[in-house]
């Protein structure tokens, strides 16, 4: 720990020696995590697959890179408006005063980033912890070990230790990492561990965002395309093999569809994984044997497995993909995150129990929807609460970088991504310049307003009702 402190002290007096870094500085440093990534792509993703067992390349450049790069030509677009001080209005009172916000830097930004998504949940965060002028400090997951690594050497070489730290280590090094006095700590995991992380943080009142997940739903409305609807459920629940905290967690359909759209989700499932290259591994066997006891939970409980995809086994894979039907409530499928290739069905009669079965749970981190009818869509909107919805397709709100992402409730507090992550990043600093009356001392500020009271101050009284 007091290793750790000492690193912490070095890096906060590279800070202070320039608090308030030039626009110039904070592209380039943006800069160069691109150039990092640009060039080591090839690297980067054979690690990556040397982590899961298998994971194609063009998943990874379109889920890990393509994110990255996303992010910096939206930071450089934009980063100038960001920085620029925003004039606010001031009462008439306080004469020609004038006031504004000025976004400061906060210090040095802690990263605790997750096994899933290692790359772009390690770099996005950084992108805007840099836009707004911080130093950061990543602690990688020991659940990709290779990735962390590789990772961690590559930050080394295109980064001084005091612009971007990288600490690797185990679960008592996270531990000990989360309970450092950060400008801001951010967090993406599980809820429970992210419970741990809040409570040490606490120690030293560190302010922190939390980007957890929960049992994202996906609604299948009674006006719904089902096969189109099951070919985006299909890819948002198999891309990365469901490894993904905005993954639909499950389908809530009305009874007379749910057949039609399983036999259209077999096709979809079929028709984009078939190939046992395409379809991401379990990152270990601690989350194979997850999946596998979530299955024979559900079954024990009276649950019927129905096979996602027609070529069991294909030779490679080490989980085939299913869908669960007539689920038991107790089971634990329908209460934990699953993260990973399991789809339960659940059906529903109407709108009403949709949202009446999604109230019923945590809030989820994402929402999906599918559908026609504007009224019930309108519906779900005002009358449930997630991190972001997706109509008509998954995934896709979190990667518009102008959007806002993060969670509500359980699954998590605070957002990043695009202007979100500059301002939850920066310090918003009010300031009041006070000024007279056209030039004249004599009602500055808070002159009417001094003792002696008297009949002055009764009218000013008067005048501010």
């Amino acid at each position: 720990m007091n290793r750790f402190t000492l690193q912490l002290d070095e890096i906060r007096a590279a800070f202070a020696t320039e608090p308030n870094p030039s626009l110039e500085v904070r592209l380039e440093r943006i800069g160069r995590i691109e150039k990092m990534v640009k060039a080591n792509e090839g690297k980067l993703c054979t690690v990556l697959m040397a982590d899961f067992g298998v994971r194609h390349p063009i998943e990874t450049r379109l889920a890990e890179f393509q994110m990255i790069y996303q992010a910096c030509k939206y930071t450089r677009k934009h980063l100038k408006a960001w920085i620029k001080e925003t004039p606010v209005e001031t009462p008439m009172t306080l004469g020609s005063s004038n006031a504004w916000i000025q976004n400061q830097a906060l210090g040095v930004i802690g990263i605790l980033s997750p096994w899933n998504y290692p790359v772009q949940l390690a770099l996005l965060p950084a992108i805007s912890a840099f836009a707004a002028g911080n130093r950061v400090w990543l602690k990688p997951s020991e659940r990709c070990p290779r990735t962390s690594g590789f990772l961690a050497n590559l930050i080394q070489e295109y980064f001084h230790p005091t612009e971007f730290c990288v600490t690797a280590g185990d679960t008592e090094v996270a531990q000990q990492f989360s309970a450092l006095p950060f400008d801001h700590l951010l967090f993406t995991g599980t809820e429970s561990i992210g419970k741990k992380v809040m409570r040490a943080a606490a120690e030293h009142l560190t302010p922190i965002t939390l980007e957890l997940g929960g049992k994202s739903p996906a609604i299948v409305d009674s006006s719904a395309n089902l096969e189109e609807a099951a070919g985006s459920i299909a890819y948002g629940k198999l891309l990365n093999s469901g490894q993904t905290c905005i993954a639909p967690d499950y389908v809530l359909i009305e009874q007379d569809k749910r057949d039609s759209f399983i036999t259209q989700l077999q096709a979809a499932a079929q028709e984009q994984f078939s190939k046992p290259t395409e379809l991401t591994g379990p990152i270990d066997d601690a989350q194979l044997q997850y999946w596998q006891h979530l299955v024979a939970d559900a079954l024990d409980r009276g649950a019927q497995a129905i096979p996602l995809l027609s070529n069991p086994s294909a030779g490679a894979r080490r989980f085939e993909p299913v869908v669960l039907i007539n689920v038991s409530d107790d089971a634990r499928v329908l209460h934990e995150e699953i993260f990973g290739p399991i789809l339960p069905v659940v059906t529903i009669s109407n709108t009403v129990s949709a949202i009446q079965y999604i109230n019923s749970k945590p809030n989820p981190l994402a929402l999906y929807w599918f559908g026609k009818n504007k009224q019930n869509l309108q519906k779900v909107l005002q009358e449930t609460r997630s991190g972001g919805v997706t109509i008509n397709d998954t995934l896709l709100h979190a990667t518009v970088e102008s959007l806002p992402f993060g969670g509500t409730g359980t699954s998590g507090m605070g957002a990043y991504h695009g202007k979100a992550g500059f301002d939850i990043f920066s310090h918003r600093k009010s300031v009041l310049q006070v000024r007279g009356f056209l030039g004249f001392n004599l009602w500055k500020g808070s002159k009417l307003a001094r003792p002696p009271y008297g009949k002055g101050v009764e009218r000013l009284l008067r005048f501010l009702k």
